[in-house]
């Protein structure tokens, strides 16, 4: 009987989290918005697209299955791109206890995104805050080193002008016009292209009392 009651507030628990993430909000970005707020220029995502760190990912992002779970989604992109066992959201929180309601309530911080890919790599994992923003140029030009990899972890209503907290890969960094190369996790953006300076902006927030950072992978 006691089982039956932990498995009912658990269903339970996951329907209310469920309808958390489905029901439209103020946090949601409209699709003309997601259109024009970042560089889509063709020509611009093909050469991104040749980047050597963006090359490992083969032209492909596995996208987030819900509005909650876009830390592990990044993991999981990121990990396949290195050669990794855990490839999906699946295999990145199995064993873990984490978002065990199917749901990452309230989404995860970079911390604990940090924690979760500890446990599921043996590469360096390292947590990247109150960069300055010649701090983050300097890790951009590092983006494109293919024994590294970062996770960004933004503000979209900085660049998008509604939304939330979001996690997703940087891909490249494309030096000469100075724009880098997000392979966002959301299925609705897609990967898209941006000023350094506005992703810092972006960055360069408070996620409760700590600034939002990037996460990287790999590396000294």
């Amino acid at each position: 009987m006691k089982h039956r009651v932990v498995l009912g507030f658990a269903a339970a628990l996951g329907l209310l989290v469920a309808a958390t993430f489905v029901v439209p909000s103020r946090t949601s970005v409209a699709p003309i918005a997601i259109e024009t707020s970042v560089i889509r220029s063709s020509d611009l995502l093909e050469k991104a697209w040749s980047l050597p760190v963006a090359s490992a990912f083969d032209k492909r992002v596995t996208w987030q299955s819900n509005g909650s779970r876009c830390g592990p989604a990044s993991l999981a992109n990121s990990f396949r791109s290195i050669g990794e066992d855990e490839t999906t959201e699946a295999d990145v929180l199995s064993g873990t206890g984490t978002c065990w309601t199917g749901y990452c309530i309230m989404g995860l911080t970079l911390d604990e995104l940090a924690e979760l890919a500890r446990k599921k790599t043996s590469h360096q994992v390292t947590v990247l805050r109150n960069l300055t923003a010649e701090q983050f140029r300097e890790h951009m030009t590092h983006a494109n080193d293919p024994d590294r990899r970062y996770i960004i972890n933004f503000d979209r209503r900085t660049i998008f002008g509604a939304g939330a907290g979001h996690h997703s890969p940087v891909a490249g960094y494309l030096e000469a016009e100075d724009l880098v190369f997000v392979l966002d996790v959301n299925e609705q953006f897609k990967p898209w292209l941006i000023e350094r300076d506005r992703l810092f902006a972006a960055m360069d927030t408070l996620d409760g009392d700590s600034k939002r950072g990037l996460l990287q992978i790999g590396g000294p």
